[in-house]
């Protein structure tokens, strides 16, 4: 398994990002902590200086494993639920831009919350039907891009929250490049077991995010990783785990730490 770390491209007012901006001097630090790539937020792939990022990911050689979309519900409210048809359209079209990016650099694209919400207006049926088709349409657009819903914490939607709702989802979706996303953050809130669920999870798992349970640095509260990241070496998980966490006590030290805690995880036989 490898580490990365979410690096927001845009301003953005999601608290739980470590970084945010300042690409030269954050990726340079981001390298200099020993990450082994970094994940990228973009809110609107058009505003990018590719060119920078291009130039900045081969001189630190560092790799893009996914792509965050959820800036495009939080800064402008474009969701694949949304009770206005032309909000939904302008949700498909940004995701497939994402798309686009994420073939460039080999990432995936992960569906947070620009999935929406089920509100009384619309309901659970037609939020899940409306999802369902926006999520089928964004995949077969490129089959080669994997696209990786993330079950989110009751607390910021009610459409998806657990693996197994997740699960289902997939089931009836029934596309190969469409998995999950786990978060050990949304995972503590609500799975009855975060180990039982990864391993049920199995292979539909296509990424996964680190924080603590207070959403600190891993380390700073009392998630125990050490059996996280037992369960994913069961199912037999050789991708990145990636930190999205609060920038606490300071955005250099969260990042630090989350190396210092996770490495002797990775590679027990050499410690942190």
């Amino acid at each position: 398994m490898k580490l990365s770390i979410v690096l927001s491209t845009q301003p953005a007012s999601f608290s739980a990002l470590a970084y945010k901006g300042r690409l030269a001097e954050n990726i340079a630090k981001i390298k200099a902590f020993g990450y082994d790539g970094v994940e990228l937020a973009i809110r609107d792939p058009k505003l990018l200086q590719l060119d920078e990022i291009n130039s900045l990911l081969d001189k630190f050689n560092l790799a893009i494993p996914a792509i965050g979309t959820g800036q495009a519900f939080g800064e402008e409210g474009l969701s694949f639920t949304h009770p206005q048809k032309s909000i939904r359209r302008k949700a498909i079209d940004r995701i497939k831009s994402h798309i686009e990016l994420a073939e460039r650099f080999g990432a995936i694209v992960i569906i947070g919350l620009i999935r929406g919400k089920i509100v009384t207006e619309v309901g659970e049926e037609q939020a899940q039907l409306w999802f369902a088709e926006a999520l089928k349409e964004c995949a077969l657009r490129n089959m080669n891009v994997k696209l990786a819903i993330e079950p989110l914490n009751r607390y910021e939607t009610n459409l998806i929250n657990s693996v197994a709702s997740g699960l289902r989802f997939l089931d009836k979706l029934n596309l190969e490049n469409v998995g999950l996303l786990l978060d050990s953050f949304h995972m503590n809130i609500e799975e009855p077991s975060i180990t039982q669920s990864i391993i049920t999870a199995k292979d539909r798992l296509f990424h996964f995010h680190v924080a603590d349970s207070n959403r600190w640095y891993p380390g700073a509260g009392h998630i125990d990783f050490k059996q996280i990241f037992s369960a994913l070496g069961k199912i037999g998980y050789q991708d990145f785990v990636s930190a999205e966490m609060l920038p606490y006590p300071d955005p250099d030290t969260s990042a630090f730490e989350t190396v210092k805690h996770l490495r002797k995880f990775i590679n027990p036989e050499i410690g942190c």
